[in-house]
């Protein structure tokens, strides 16, 4: 028996309809991806359109003076290549492996060509790309007025669903990059969480022990991105091939 992830693992896939995902299917192959693996590059022109199943990416935009920051993180719930279908071009920031797994890939064109079909495809990549867009204006309002412990505890939330594990691997210094704040402060906050029983962390190891206490350490921010990613894209919409598959 094959141990390769299902394809309609991705919440997105899953959530095509049939006749859509027939046309798609063909083009579309399964990659391994290593931790710290560079997708895209700032100025590049994507080639394929990533829909991650068990591996996990950060995009980041970075300054012209080096410093960077998170704009998005993308697992099972999303995708990289949004610009592909929302007028293409070179992209604006970076992206790369945080978690070693798979994705399936699907070459530019044949993805803009499905979209522009104006079928399912483009309603759920649409309706993923509204809730990008919310996730960034989050992301603002979090840096701004938000604690870095609660930070990081929002960090620590968003990668373990993306993932589907308790068990985070990064240093603090990804931490911090992404989230825009020195390593000091990631310490800081870290440590605060650990003293509460709610992480063990390790050098480049974070053991979530208490999910829910965890949750009452974040800010407001992850759960308004996770009920709008849920009201946008309800799971019981994308559970018809993987139920068909199984």
């Amino acid at each position: 028996m094959s141990s390769f992830s299902n394809p309609f693992e991705n919440q997105l896939l899953a959530a095509i309809e049939t006749m859509d995902w027939s046309r798609l299917a063909p083009s579309m192959d399964r990659v391994d991806l290593s931790r710290n693996q560079p997708l895209c590059q700032h100025g590049e022109t994507m080639s394929h359109a990533y829909f991650f199943t068990t591996a996990v990416a950060s995009t980041m935009h970075v300054t012209e003076s080096g410093d960077c920051v998170e704009s998005a993180i993308v697992g099972n719930d999303g995708m990289l290549g949004v610009g592909l279908f929302m007028g293409g071009g070179p992209a604006f920031g970076c992206a790369s492996v945080l978690t070693s797994g798979e994705a399936y890939r699907i070459p530019a064109g044949v993805l803009k060509q499905e979209f522009n079909r104006a079928g399912t495809t483009m309603r759920v990549l649409l309706l993923y790309t509204q809730s990008l867009l919310r996730q960034a204006a989050q992301r603002t309002v979090c840096v701004r007025h938000h604690l870095i412990a609660q930070q990081v505890a929002v960090c620590l939330l968003q990668h373990a669903d993306c993932s589907g594990c308790d068990e985070v691997f990064m240093t603090q210094e990804q931490i911090g990059l992404r989230l825009g704040v020195r390593r000091e402060g990631v310490n800081d906050g870290a440590a605060q969480l650990q003293r509460l029983g709610l992480i063990r962390y390790a050098r480049g190891h974070v053991e979530v022990l208490d999910r829910e206490g965890l949750e009452q350490q974040a800010c407001e921010c992850y759960a308004v991105q996770r009920d709008e990613y849920k009201r946008l894209l309800p799971v019981s919409s994308c559970q018809r091939h993987l139920e068909t598959a199984t």
